[in-house]
């Protein structure tokens, strides 16, 4: 059993689930949580017995932005400015980039609203689910903040620079439709979403060959930064050395012989 203060976990079917626990602040982000999330994504990350990790939140809310009396605190000058912290140069290093450096796929099953930093750890995942009805924003205009945590790179990829721009200027409130219309998330039902993204995470845990998923999503990951025959090459190279692994010779067999695939990650 793995104790946290304001998270939950459990693992079920090779998924680890890390649940926003503060239903009652609509899973407002704190402090405590941050530090949290980065030790339980640590820890499912190095568990051979995890194969995809999904993030989600307990109650009505996925994470609806910075709890508010931190804001309130900090606005009537309660909080004094601090400095930005130096952090590493490396892109897959800052506040909360490393999502994107865990091996895994990792999911974001966004079951209601997602504002602020809540919707930036979303920009981070792999994927992102949405239940039907479900809302988001990134606030920060509406607030006189900017786009934090890297949040205009990562909405310009991921949605293109006008929506970006659309999203980040007006602050305004998206339901998940409009998001899916976007290519931002997959929209699912609201009833049964928990179990719906559970199905398909393990579906990626289960069928997928952990050894592949890890190399796709660095290959992704280094999409923004390379030429085309940058991404070829890397990709002849990869699958060069996916030839002699365990997991290409179980990923023939299990196809030839109709069976379930048992992948080791070798």
């Amino acid at each position: 059993m793995i104790e946290a203060e304001e998270m939950r976990f459990e693992v079920r079917e090779r998924v680890a689930t890390i649940t926003f626990d503060r239903p009652d602040r609509m899973n407002a982000w704190t402090p405590v949580m941050e530090r949290e999330l980065r030790r339980l994504v640590a820890i499912a990350a190095a568990d051979k017995a995890v194969r995809a990790i999904v993030l989600t939140g307990a109650g009505r809310g996925f994470c609806a932005g910075a709890d508010v009396g931190r804001l309130t605190a900090s606005a009537s000058g309660g909080v004094a400015p601090v400095a930005a912290p130096r952090l590493s140069d490396d892109d897959l290093d800052q506040r909360y980039s490393y999502l994107l450096a865990v091996p895994k796929p990792v999911i974001a099953a966004i079951n209601g609203a997602a504002a602020g930093v809540g919707l930036c750890l979303a920009l981070y995942c792999d994927l992102r689910y949405m239940a039907a009805g479900a809302k988001l924003t990134t606030s920060f205009a509406r607030r006189g903040l900017v786009a934090e945590h890297g949040s205009a790179w990562m909405l310009s990829h991921l949605v293109g620079p006008m929506n970006a721009a659309d999203l980040l200027l007006s602050g305004r409130v998206v339901e998940a439709e409009e998001a899916g219309r976007l290519g931002l998330v997959r929209v699912l039902a609201t009833e049964g979403f928990h179990e719906a993204v559970q199905q398909r995470a393990a579906e990626f845990a289960n069928l997928c060959s952990p050894r592949s998923m890890g190399v796709i999503k660095r290959q992704l990951g280094l999409v923004p930064r390379q030429t085309l025959a940058d991404a070829t090459q890397l990709a002849d190279r990869e699958v060069a050395l996916c030839r002699g692994t365990d997991d290409f010779r179980e990923g023939v067999a299990h196809f030839v012989e109709k069976r379930a695939p048992r992948f080791t990650g070798h």
